[in-house]
């Protein structure tokens, strides 16, 4: 350890706060120079980079298939599905620019900002959450990146062709040490990867549509009826549908202090998400339901995601140009969304034992350990009925009960209990401001949670559950709300 100043010590620049580490933090347990907060000469990410980001993360297999989920497991027709989509996603950027301030103003992950409101240990419970559910869509992610790799791979070569599932099990490893690789080298490679994904993948979304239009009738695609009964009212497929397409994201509302600690300021993080997300997402999972719609006519069976899609085009030179493209989209969603996270949430459980690059390994092994039903499928050594469009549709609306808790209960310790202020150093050290285990916290998420398994395990209160990150959210930031003013009024 370099010669360091026994006391640690904080300094305003601009409009972040720097941290001059001492040896009072660098020796404590709940420190390591990974989660510790960035330097101001390191928060560089503009406007564009955030942008950047989103467009790189929302283009990606499982948000093309997004309106084939909406219309067949929600039974919203393929209009509804798309306003259901956009109005989601301009939803969902009110938690993820307000959580987004801690992470800019201090610097700091987001498993640091969680000590705050569920105390320094207390913060492992929602982040082992968001970090076992991330490790889950790297997963998934990985899986449709090594399909891609092995259609990639079959262009040129029949026998590898031949190989069929044994070839994409081969890819899914290949596609995982990529990605594992990306995140090794650091936030600076995450940030030229989306800055140089970007416009590639945009000219891809462009391409395909440019593909099928001539091939389609729009206005029959887009008046093809609900999969849902005639007589049956709107509004509660609606909200359903509402809350899992909130859910797509709800894992980024939380740990969104992740990047943002990387931004210039405020004003950079939340423009540059109010560009990149809403419209992208729009866009790509528009394309989804257009193309699945429209998979059949163009070459003669539906099929709902874009990689096998582009490997049945007719033609080796675009199916290459279009795997490239499809592999580099996988790697900026996967590397950004789905690895940071738990990276820095493994490292907050015990700082001095796991580093990044031990958080990047373990995420990546339970990646591999999660989906390792459908690579033994891929293998022929085992049979599950169960798919991944089922899967997931499943998962966005269960995760987002458990996770709409915590968003809420970020958002008003914040700016309602702290007053968009944290004692920093105190976030980095055992009994020094922050309780071990934050009651008001731990309360305010139990209940919302307690109240989802019942409604899941009895049927009763099933509304609660369908509308779960919404009910979930608002009665976690109300209970922890309540809580925390009763304390600070009793030690006043």
């Amino acid at each position: 350890m370099p010669d360091l100043p026994a006391i640690s010590t904080l300094r305003t620049v601009g409009e972040h706060i720097e941290l001059d580490v001492g040896e009072d933090i660098a020796l404590s347990p709940r420190y390591n120079e990974d989660i510790a907060p960035t330097r101001a000469a390191q928060r560089t990410w503009t406007k564009w980079n955030v942008a950047s980001l989103w467009v790189g993360m929302a283009i990606c297999v499982p948000t093309y298939t997004l309106g084939g989920v909406l219309t067949a497991y929600f039974g919203l027709s393929v209009s509804e599905a798309l306003w259901t989509i956009l109005i989601a996603n301009i939803i969902v950027l009110i938690p993820l620019t307000l959580n987004a301030f801690p992470g800019t103003r201090y610097g700091i992950p987001c498993p640091v900002v969680l000590r705050a409101s569920f105390g320094i240990i207390g913060s492992n419970v929602p982040s082992l959450i968001r970090a076992i559910v991330a490790c889950g869509w790297f997963g998934i992610q990985t899986l449709f990146g090594g399909i891609a790799i092995h259609l990639l791979f079959s262009a040129f070569s029949d026998t590898w062709a031949a190989l069929g599932g044994t070839g994409e099990v081969i890819g899914f490893f290949i596609f995982w040490v990529a990605n594992i690789t990306v995140v090794i080298r650091g936030s600076e490679s995450i940030k030229h990867l989306e800055t140089l994904a970007a416009p590639l993948l945009l000219i891809v979304a462009f391409g395909l549509m440019f593909w099928a239009l001539p091939k389609i009738e729009m206005s029959e695609i887009l008046s093809v009826p609900a999969n849902r009964p005639a007589d049956a009212s709107f509004w509660p497929y609606f909200m359903a549908a509402l809350t899992a397409m909130v859910g797509f994201w709800a894992t980024l509302s939380l740990n969104i202090p992740d990047f943002s600690r990387f931004a210039r300021s405020q004003r950079a993080q939340i423009t540059g998400q109010i560009i990149g997300l809403p419209l992208t997402m729009l866009m790509f999972s528009g394309l989804g339901v257009v193309l699945t719609a429209a998979s059949f006519e163009l070459v003669g069976e539906t099929i709902s995601d874009p990689v096998n899609l582009i490997g049945r085009i007719d033609s080796p030179v675009w199916v290459v140009l279009s795997m490239l493209m499809i592999i580099l989209a996988t790697i900026s969603t996967n590397t950004a969304a789905n690895i940071v996270s738990p990276t820095n949430v493994f490292q907050n459980v015990a700082p001095k034992y796991i580093n990044e690059n031990k958080g990047v390994i373990l995420t990546g092994l339970i990646g591999i350990l999660i989906m390792a039903w459908e690579l033994l499928k891929k293998l022929g050594w085992l049979e599950s009925d169960v798919s991944l469009d089922s899967l997931y549709s499943n998962w966005l609306l269960g995760y987002s009960s458990l996770l709409g808790p915590i968003a809420g209960i970020m958002i008003v310790d914040y700016f309602l209990i702290k007053n968009q202020s944290y004692d920093l150093l105190a976030l980095y050290q055992d009994d020094a401001g922050y309780p071990a285990w934050n009651k008001a916290g731990m309360t305010a998420f139990l209940i919302p949670v307690g109240l989802t398994v019942i409604a899941i395990t009895t049927g009763e209160l099933s509304w609660f559950y369908t509308y779960g990150w919404f009910t979930g959210s608002l009665l976690g930031g109300l209970i922890y709300y309540i809580i925390a003013r009763n304390e600070i009024g009793s030690s006043a």
